[in-house]
């Protein structure tokens, strides 16, 4: 490496093929893999390449957009997965038992790093190209990815101009990178969910719980993109959020997302991570006005709080009569996880005027209530009943603070599908013997 900040240069760091830069990755190494849209999938599979050479090389994560072949039964002997997130891609190699889950709030993932309980020895990662000063951009995941960059022994970086180049805590310069593979690919990219008629009117629900001024945390998807779309007439909102979509963009156009209102940040859109269109990576690209940083402020309850009407808008796979929300798993099946929903749901609480949601379909697509009264065996509890505050359904929304058991069941019961009421009614009368 030669160069150092501030100084310019045409070619600071050594440039080589993904399959030299892969020959850094030794048995017996753990390695972190950049999160979601910025996974660097020509550097994953040049690694994977390698498993005939490679014994017992742990590859770490959060979710991650596009292939892991890593987690191919194939390659066990060669590459065992501890995914912080469980996505898509590793959701079958967790099943069978060819990979791991570490549940842990998103918040103190770069904490496993700083901290040396998840030491790294190579961390791969997705940058834009440098500038004339040297310094790259983490771009769309900054995370605990940054926190990645600055413990990992060795750091390899897929170089891509298809990065957009954002600002904040994703500033890397090239002299921390130890060698680096040049690409031209695009991002994977989440087209804008169309609606149905369930995830318009729970849009709609939780829209009216939103005042003017409010700050928002939503994550990807139909839901909160249907919130999104139902806050046209509301004025002033901010966003501190650990990611966000597409959603967005319309109300930052439409000068009804100003940020006037926050206290910290104030007129900054912050966020750790971006998964969206190609629209989403080009609005972020060189705006001043989005904030990437690390997810350990993001998601920090403290920072969370400093502004006021904060309203975290977040999803769940069922929730018992008590109020207590399952989120990551069905029963022991290992569907995503614990990420950042306690973070801004405690946050949320202890904002002024704070309101933390859990919003979701009152049934599954099979007809199966999502209000139920007993979890299912093996489910894991993100959300305890003592943090819970609103739950929204398409049938309304209910207040579960400061309401004993008995309340919450009368409430959770009124937004239920109709199908499933007089179920639940009869559970709710034999556990708590009066409604």
């Amino acid at each position: 490496m030669h160069g150092g900040p501030g100084q310019n240069f045409e070619v600071p760091m050594r440039m080589t093929t993904a399959a030299e830069a892969a020959a850094h990755i030794k048995s017996g190494d753990r390695v972190f893999i950049h999160t979601a849209a910025a996974a660097p999938q020509e550097l994953v599979h040049a690694m994977t390449d390698r498993a005939p050479a490679l014994r017992n090389v742990e590859v770490v994560h959060l979710h991650t957009e596009g292939d892991a072949p890593y987690a191919s039964p194939a390659h066990r002997d060669s590459f065992h997965t501890s995914a912080m997130f469980v996505g898509g891609n590793v959701r079958k190699a967790v099943a069978d038992g060819g990979a791991d889950y570490i549940p842990v709030f998103l918040s103190e993932t770069p904490a496993l790093f700083r901290k040396g309980v998840l030491p790294l020895d190579v961390a791969m990662v997705h940058v834009s190209p440098p500038d004339k000063h040297g310094f790259c951009s983490l771009g769309v995941s900054v995370d605990c990815s940054r926190a990645a960059v600055e413990t990992a022994k060795k750091v390899i970086a897929q170089i891509n101009p298809n990065m957009p180049r954002t600002h904040g805590d994703g500033i890397i310069h090239v002299s921390d990178i130890d060698c680096a593979v040049e690409v031209n690919t695009p991002l994977p990219r989440h087209p804008a969910p169309v609606f149905t008629d369930v995830e318009t009117r729970i849009g709609r629900l939780v829209a009216d719980l939103i005042e003017d001024g409010s700050c928002l945390q939503m994550g990807i998807g139909a839901i909160p993109d249907a919130v999104l779309a139902a806050l046209a007439g509301h004025k002033d909102l901010g966003i501190h959020t650990e990611m966000f979509s597409d959603g967005v963009i319309p109300l930052v156009e439409a000068g009804v997302i100003t940020g006037a209102k926050k206290k910290t940040h104030p007129r900054k859109i912050v966020a750790s991570f971006l998964v969206g269109s190609q629209r989403l990576y080009d609005f972020v690209d060189d705006n001043p006005q989005v904030m990437m940083l690390d997810c350990a402020y993001t998601n920090d309850t403290a920072a969370i709080r400093r502004n006021d009407k904060v309203v975290a808008i977040n999803s769940a796979i069922e929730v018992d009569l008590t109020g207590q929300v399952v989120a990551d798993s069905i029963g022991t099946w290992q569907y995503s996880g614990v990420g950042g929903q306690m973070d801004f749901i405690r946050g949320a609480s202890l904002s002024e005027g704070g309101k933390p949601i859990i919003a979701l379909p009152s049934a599954t697509r099979r007809g199966e209530s999502r209000i139920v009264p007993f979890l299912k065996e093996g489910a894991g509890v993100v959300t305890t009943r003592a943090h819970v505050h609103f739950v929204v359904t398409e049938y309304g929304a209910a207040n579960l603070y400061g309401k004993n058991l008995r309340e919450r069941a009368k409430a959770l019961i009124a937004i239920s599908h109709p199908d499933h009421r007089e179920q639940l009614e009869t559970a709710a009368l034999a556990r708590f013997k009066r409604l």
